[in-house]
């Protein structure tokens, strides 16, 4: 039998260290080569860590939301066969062992400093047959054995009350899917609630850790930095929302559908190239303004996992329909957790909208280090004075945050008021300056 250490890997350009955000296995189980493991998450980003052979569990390193260097060593296997050291475990020195897991008994600690600490199983070798499954893929599952699922999957289960354990998994090794979750709630099979009322008394703890405590780092940092000026108008977009179902009955197959976010940034390219200082990011601790020539604008979005911000990169050289084609790509990637480091990172001006919850009016925190962010609020239908009589109109409402340090109210008036005319005549849009 050899022993095969896994250390975490480099997860992205820069990066030294992540975050522990999820594990999917314990010690004691049986797992095989490409089975996820654990998941680690740096910079909004989550990525899943497979294993590279067949093995057994023998020792986890480090505990959810423990913040651990790359390189360091986070999962050992027992494999069988002779073995040999990876070549990317030590690609200077001769591999050496690892110190052995706190809770190894003395005899097997006895075996690690007695080989190297990182061998793998060679190619014409397999891990012989278990005795007992890899995982148990039946329902429900004992008390106390974690169910195999993605960080999207555990997150929509825990927002739905819903026990894992009680759900099925038809992916490899019994790992349960989304789809797995659909037949589990068509099916009628949520967790019922007592029909007794009775006093609850209990308290959960529930550890801040992965894309929620970045969040909540973030707005911190916000808050307690930028002094935020909210300025809020409401906008007729009566005309842009028949513009808008015209170009959609007309688009082609190959088209993504025209939301209201394509005719925004289009406009907020306009009024950023008469007030480019809206346009920037600011250093407050070397009191200098990063003013960008291009126009990447950051797309908040509502995830299983909480707020990411993709961001459309160059608004000002896309068309209309390349901006709503970017922001389905981005939104169905910062959805299901594929979004990538590059994808999550570099906008230099946001907008935020809760689409049809979008309410009537909010006070949105600017996405440090940026200095505006535009909050789009819901369509409503509401009379409005024409002069003669009350007419029908769709009205909506920008709620949108400026720094105050930088932006003075009078231009963030502006900036809005320019948006407005646009969006209120929305040919303008498409008019060269």
């Amino acid at each position: 039998m050899g022993e095969y250490v896994i250390k975490l890997p480099d997860v992205g350009e820069g990066v030294a260290e992540a975050e522990l955000v999820e594990w999917n296995v314990k010690v004691g189980d049986l797992v095989r080569e490409d089975m996820v493991l654990a998941a680690v998450m740096t910079d909004k980003a989550t990525v899943e860590i497979p294993s590279p052979v067949d093995g057994e569990i023998i020792w986890l390193g480090g505990e959810i939301g423990e913040v651990i260097p790359i390189g360091s060593p986070i999962i050992r296997l027992k494999i069988d066969g002779e073995g040999h050291a990876p070549a990317a475990a030590e690609p200077s020195k001769p591999a050496k062992a690892e110190a052995p897991a706190p809770d190894e008994k003395p005899a097997e600690a006895a075996k690690t400093e007695s080989k190297p600490a990182a061998v793998v199983a060679k190619p014409q070798e397999a891990v012989k047959p278990a005795a007992k499954p890899v995982f148990n893929t039946s329902a429900p599952r004992s008390e106390g054995e974690k169910p195999l699922a993605s960080p999207a999957v555990r997150q929509r289960a825990r927002d739905s009350g819903v026990d894992l354990r009680q759900v099925s998994g038809t992916g490899p090794a019994g790992r349960i899917t989304h789809e797995d979750l659909d037949a589990f709630f068509a099916r009628g099979s949520q967790k019922p609630g007592s029909a007794a009322l009775s006093p609850d008394n209990s308290v959960k703890e529930i550890k801040v850790v992965g894309l929620r405590r970045k969040i909540a780092e973030k707005m911190a940092i916000a808050k307690s930095r930028i002094p935020h000026i909210t300025y809020v108008e409401e906008i007729d977009v009566t005309s842009l929302e028949e513009l808008r179902a015209a170009l959609n009955s007309k688009k082609r197959p190959d088209q993504a559908k025209l939301t209201i976010l394509p005719f925004l940034m289009r406009a907020m390219v306009k009024a950023i190239a008469d007030q480019p200082q809206l346009n920037a990011l600011y250093d407050d601790e070397a009191n200098i303004i990063h003013q960008h020539g291009g126009v990447h604008i950051g797309i908040a979005a509502q995830t299983p996992g909480g707020l990411v911000v993709p961001v459309v990169k160059h608004a000002e050289a896309r068309t209309l329909w390349d901006c709503a084609a970017e922001v389905n790509l981005l939104a169905d990637a910062a959805k299901t957790g594929t979004a990538t480091r590059e994808q999550l990172s570099g906008s230099t001006i946001t907008i935020t909208s809760l689409g049809s919850m979008g309410g009537v009016v909010t006070t949105p925190v600017i996405n440090h280090p940026e200095v505006a962010i535009i909050g789009v609020n819901k369509i409503m239908i509401r009379p409005m004075w024409d002069g003669t009589a009350f007419i029908p109109r769709k009205m909506m409402n920008l709620s949108s945050s400026f720094d105050h340090r930088v932006i003075d109210g009078w231009d963030a008036a502006v900036f809005i008021q320019r948006i407005k005319a646009l969006l209120e005549t929305p040919a303008m849009i498409f008019v060269e300056d």
